[in-house]
């Protein structure tokens, strides 16, 4: 007879589904489940879910999962939560939803978040309270604009949470949120990991309004007993702190530790590290407490990465008379074009930027374009726009001493190979692969329940499970020539910063 496998069951609240996978004692992924659910964009700049949307995907997903167990013998001993970070639920002083959830992608609230930003004291005076530039994508502009703009369901609200901690209370009956998450919120004191009292006085909310906040592998409460008997779970399982996606992504890739890099290469760019100390921000990543205590994490997000790509590829597919064109089929035409695309260049922001520079109202631009160049120079653009746009990323890292010796790579993107070299090539060090981390958040999060819950003593315990699954080193001639395209390239945002105002002139933009 086969012994009982110790489940650790991930859930992660994404923006178009909610997906939950099971992790066994050794690290591997035994089950997985997705449910989609809608977005919903009222108007233009606006993004909101219904958060019992998220619910009944939860629990669909994990019924799938927890149903087949009987005949596994498997048994599920901890639970960790991963979500959407910044994003705002609001409910009433009977739990109930006041309206549907803002998301972190919104951006309704830049007038609120300037206000907040002078109510303080200025820019300076935000990064000494949090650590971060207060930017729309926070929750606490979405607070602001709910004072402003829905007075009734403001003084309604009871209760302030971030999408995964809605369901922590669905799940526990307990009020709790985790670090990573709460460093996202705009009021969180990320050096000091605690709530800002300034910056809640600057959006005028009590603490009272905001959940306790745990490290990331604390338990937060077993499982209520109607949620147990209909998931199939005993309520002992214990739901853990978890962390917001794109922070435990980084934990799902095993970056642990100063010296590796991930990067997440999927709609957007995520670079990220892990520190010791939490650095002087100047403003331009943004900074967290990481799921593992007592370390920070730095996170560069560049809002046009592979989705350069796709929206290259939706143009494309617009013609009438051609087939529908595929990812493969297009990078196969970036493959027989030399490193630098002959000189044609690609700034990466159809979204604004976000970082290497914040700049939301900046556009994307292809530069040097001449008759010599065909299609496959405009593919090979995109991709090393997108890859030159991250490693300035990684310079901002170093301005903030923080070591770049190899990166540890994920996201939709990196199935292809390509990327992969191209990456390795373009930021000079080698580019690894690792198993488990194309799960993503979910996946991050079912390992913290596992460290939470004993299975594993450390971070770097569960760590020794991970391995390698592929390797690229840095073309030496090649990587020669991305340090030449480099040292142009970076200074083209410069160069076009003031051209922007222009544009938005020729929009007719006010």
């Amino acid at each position: 007879m086969n012994a009982v496998r110790r489940l650790h069951l991930g859930v992660d609240i994404g923006t178009s589904s909610c997906k939950v996978v099971a992790v066994d004692q050794e690290g591997a992924v035994v089950s997985t489940a997705t449910r989609g659910y809608p977005l919903h964009s009222p108007r233009h700049g606006w993004s909101e879910q219904d958060p019992e949307d998220w619910w009944a995907a939860t629990s669909a997903c994990v019924r799938q999962i927890t149903t087949a167990l009987p005949q596994l013998g498997d048994e599920v001993v901890a639970i960790g939560l991963s979500g959407q970070m910044h994003g705002l639920v609001v409910l009433d002083a009977d739990d109930h939803i006041l309206r549907r959830a803002i998301l972190w992608n919104d951006q309704r609230c830049e007038a609120e978040c300037q206000a907040v930003t002078e109510a303080i004291g200025g820019p300076a005076q935000v990064l000494n309270e949090i650590d971060n530039r207060l930017i729309t994508g926070y929750t606490a502009g979405k607070i602001a604009w709910l004072h402003d703009h829905e007075p009734d369901k403001f003084r309604r609200t009871r209760k302030i949470l971030n999408p995964k901690d809605f369901l922590r209370l669905r799940m526990t009956g307990q009020f709790a949120t985790e670090v990573s998450d709460a460093s996202g919120t705009g009021l969180f004191d990320v050096a000091n990991r605690r709530w800002s009292p300034a910056m809640l006085d600057a959006v005028g909310i009590p603490e009272s309004l905001l959940p306790t906040v745990v490290e990331s592998p604390d338990s937060t409460g077993g499982l209520l007993p109607e949620v147990a008997r209909h998931w199939g779970l005993s309520e002992d399982v214990q739901v853990y702190g978890g962390g917001g996606d794109a922070v435990v992504q980084t934990a799902s890739m095993g970056v642990v530790k100063p010296g590796d890099i991930g990067v997440t290469v999927g709609t957007a760019g995520v670079v990220a590290a892990v520190a010791e100390t939490c650095p002087e921000n100047s403003g331009n990543v943004q900074v967290s407490c990481y799921n593992a205590p007592g370390l920070w994490h730095i996170m560069g997000v560049s809002l046009s990465a592979a989705g350069a790509l796709q929206w290259f590829t939706d143009v494309l597919n617009e013609l009438p008379s051609s087939p529908d064109v595929g990812f493969p089929a297009i990078i196969d035409l970036a493959k027989d074009i030399p490193a630098g695309a002959d000189g044609l260049l690609f700034l990466p922001y159809l979204a604004g930027e976000r970082s290497p520079h914040y700049a939301p109202a900046a556009t994307a631009a292809m530069l040097g374009l001449t008759r010599m160049h065909g299609l496959g120079h405009m593919v090979r653009a995109v991709i090393e726009g997108a890859l030159l746009n991250m490693r300035e990323i990684l310079d901002a890292f170093a301005d903030l001493n923080i070591p770049c010796e190899r990166v540890i790579a994920s996201g939709g993107a990196t199935r292809d190979p390509f990327w992969l070299q191209t990456m390795a090539d373009v930021f000079g060090i080698e580019v690894v692969t690792m198993t488990g981390s194309s799960e993503g958040g979910a996946y991050g999060a079912a390992l913290v329940a596992g460290v939470g819950a004993g299975t594993w003593s450390s971070f770097d315990a569960v760590y020794k499970h991970l391995q390698v699954s592929a390797r690229f080193l840095p073309d030496r001639h090649t990587a020669d020539r991305y340090d030449r395209i480099y040292a142009g390239y970076r200074n083209l945002y410069g160069h076009l910063a003031a051209v922007y105002d222009d544009i938005k002139i020729a929009r007719g933009d006010e």
